[in-house]
């Protein structure tokens, strides 16, 4: 029999992945296979097949993506800034192993260079390879992997970047850091001018310290902030936030004019209705 990591059990001849929230929710998916299983010197890293989402990536036993909805996700932390902005030339992405979010900034044209910083380069192999619904097998040459930590690389730059996207796993581990107030002035300083910054701010229902720091430290650092939402069913609560920081443009989505990006989830409406929000979001 083989031997899988603690959250992965095998029930009635049937593979099970639990994940375990805030040691408050469990979500369980029965999957067809295991893909991919490695540890690497930062976490374990996982590529599975599901019945219901298809290909999902899993680090430490949490859902990153998957291949049902995984583009949701990806479409709105990548569209929305790169959008907003006036002339994007050069984006930083901060995070996004499974490389959608690069996927998506590369159906840009106009852009002339994208950094992608990915602490843990076993994550971008086994999603190039094993979860393509996603990372598209990404081999863009404007894309450059830079397999470093993001909180060092970001502290050395100033005036650089058009588009900062910062798309972190949940506050734990290697990636509690990318939360903080530090790292935001970092990615404030290492911003041109006139750019923009997005994150995700978790989950609006179940973390809502976390959203609402977020939006503190955004607010306090950029001259314009705002969040705005999405639907990604793989997520504990299904709804998500993100927040948006911009040094001089005002975040006005009605203004803009969303150009045809082959999207499945992004498009003119998406970008105006995103910003409506509940009002325990505001």
């Amino acid at each position: 029999m083989k031997q899988y990591p603690e959250w992965i059990q095998e029930f009635d001849g049937n593979l099970w992945l639990t994940e375990n929230d805030r040691d408050n929710l469990k979500i369980s998916y029965r999957l067809k296979e295991v893909v991919f299983s490695e540890q690497s010197p930062i976490q374990h890293v996982m590529i599975v097949d599901s019945h219901d989402f298809g290909r999902m990536l899993i680090l430490d036993g949490v859902v990153q993506t998957t291949a049902l909805d995984g583009h949701i996700y990806n479409e709105m932390i990548t569209h929305v800034p790169i959008s907003l902005h006036p002339n994007p030339k050069k984006v930083l992405i901060i995070g996004g192993g499974d490389c959608g979010a690069a996927r998506e900034a590369a159906k840009y044209e106009e852009l002339e260079q994208i950094d992608m910083v990915e602490i843990d380069e076993l994550v971008v192999q086994a999603c190039k390879e094993h979860l393509q619904e996603v990372s598209g097998n990404l081999s863009d040459p404007r894309v450059n992997f830079l397999f470093t930590d993001g909180l060092k690389f970001v502290a050395g730059k100033e005036n650089e970047y058009d588009v900062i996207i910062v798309d972190s796993s949940d506050p734990v581990g290697p990636a509690e850091q990318l939360f903080s107030y530090d790292f935001y002035a970092n990615i404030q300083k290492a911003l041109k001018e006139d750019g923009i910054m997005v994150c995700q701010s978790q989950s609006p229902l179940f973390h809502q310290d976390v959203l609402g720091q977020t939006q503190r430290h955004i607010a306090d650092l950029f001259r314009h902030s705002a969040t705005y939402k999405a639907v990604v069913p793989t997520y504990p609560g299904g709804l998500w936030s993100f927040t948006i920081g911009s040094k001089v443009h005002p975040i006005t989505p009605e203004n803009v004019e969303v150009r045809p990006l082959n999207t499945k989830y992004f498009n003119q409406d998406i970008l105006t209705s995103c910003f409506s929000l509940p009002e325990f979001m505001k």
